[in-house]
């Protein structure tokens, strides 16, 4: 395609694969990165990222300016035109020439020739509407601003009951925004903005690849790392990390760590994250958590970081407010089952990355109520500025607020 950019190209199949292939946003994205140079990648994120991200929105744009619907377009066309209709509704500095001739070269590659002119008409159009449109898009109900902010309603609708009308705008706001980068220090010393609060946890500019291969700092959210520290794990203890994969939180732990994955690449990918952050006390176990090896048994902690529907981490990955379901069956007998291979006195906590009661403290006030543990009140008075908005005692990490991704985490303790 020597007549589109090549960031644009790239941008291109990485639409058309989450769409029609359903293929994961950065997984696609990462087989296209290495023919680009580093403008080329940044720019190739943004663009792939920001169309995945607005689809609804885009959409709507598409079908009101280009009067078609989206699902009647050849799906090379639909991914042209939504591709389009980004760089000109949410993006300063693209010249509406390229972002209109782009799209229809991008439609003609795709042997399409047939809808160049359509193509054509409806990207000029958008060109000189798109941004007008959204911009005038209303957000004062649940069902407006999921429009407006390019979400399904349901999470519109958890924001609204979690947080409130002017919370909710805000935080589906930030998360169609760059996240910031965050590492964690393993050793060594690093170039960027040390957390004031969390240590170990910097921000940084980017992730500095040797240091990464060296094992030196491991890319993870200050909200993640404050998950790592609420256990509490130290040395001569016995930790039980429930659903470990990827390892940032394991390899934090102090003492002897069971980190538990159920997918076997997952657990490989794991024994290799300990490998290179050194965390020579993490062993890997490949089993499901709520039906482990009769032998782990009376751990002094665990750690539940649960499945989830990851609404607090929607800045990140793009394409999952499309696929994102609530797990509260799941995580209620996966904390179930840490709690009984703890032992009395022993502490769980149980974090979710999402802002959804019915993942989080819901969960918690279930498996307390089957008794045998209660929820430990200290955990907000050593992290006062996250503490949970209606429950001090239980944390709830916000984007729009703490500008890093959505956590929450409580710790309870075994009677």
């Amino acid at each position: 395609m020597s007549d589109v950019a090549p960031a644009r190209a790239a941008a291109f199949r990485v639409l058309r694969r989450v769409f029609e292939d359903g293929a994961y946003a950065d997984r696609a994205l990462r087989a296209e990165e290495a023919a680009l140079d580093d403008r080329d990648r940044a720019l190739a994120r943004r663009l792939a990222y920001g169309a995945v991200q607005r689809k609804r929105t885009l959409d709507h744009a598409i079908e009101t300016l280009g009067r078609r619907r989206v699902r009647k377009l050849d799906p090379p066309v639909a991914a042209a035109l939504r591709l389009g209709a980004y760089q000109v509704a949410f993006m300063d500095g693209v010249p509406r020439y390229a972002a209109v001739n782009e799209s229809v070269e991008l439609v003609r590659h795709a042997g399409l020739e047939r809808a160049v002119s359509f193509t054509n008409a409806v990207m000029r159009r958008l060109a000189e509407g798109a941004r007008g449109l959204t911009d005038a898009l209303p957000e004062g109900t649940p069902a407006e601003a999921a429009l407006r902010h390019s979400y399904p309603d349901w999470i519109a609708e958890t924001f609204w009951a979690e947080l409130g009308p002017e919370e909710a705008r805000a935080l589906l706001a930030a998360q169609n925004e760059e996240p910031e980068t965050a590492v964690r220090l393993v050793r060594g010393t690093i170039d960027g903005r040390a957390d004031p609060v969390i240590p170990g946890a910097w921000v940084v500019d980017r992730v500095e690849q040797q240091a990464l291969a060296e094992g030196r700092l491991w890319p993870q959210s200050r909200a993640s790392q404050l998950v790592g520290l609420a256990v509490g794990a130290r040395a001569g203890e016995r930790t039980l990390d429930l659903c470990a994969a990827p390892g940032g939180k394991a390899t934090m732990l102090a003492g002897d760590v069971d980190a538990v994955e159920v997918d076997e690449a997952r657990a490989d990918a794991l024994r290799a994250t300990a490998a290179r952050l050194g965390a020579e006390r993490v062993r890997v176990v490949h089993a499901d958590g709520r039906a482990l090896p009769p032998a782990l048994q009376g751990y002094d902690r665990a750690l539940v970081d649960a499945p989830c529907s990851g609404l607090g981490v929607l800045a990140s990955r793009p394409d999952l407010r499309w696929r994102a379901t609530p797990l509260p069956e799941l995580q209620r007998e996966l904390l179930g089952a840490a709690v009984e291979r703890t032992r009395p006195g022993g502490t769980v906590v149980y974090s979710v990355c999402t802002v959804n009661a019915a993942e989080s403290e819901d969960v918690v006030d279930a498996v307390v109520a089957d008794g045998g543990v209660t929820v430990d009140p200290t955990l907000g008075d050593e992290w006062p500025q996250y503490r949970h908005r209606r429950r001090p005692e239980l944390l709830q990490t916000l984007p729009h607020r703490d500008g890093t991704s959505g956590f929450f985490v409580a710790r309870l303790t075994r009677l």
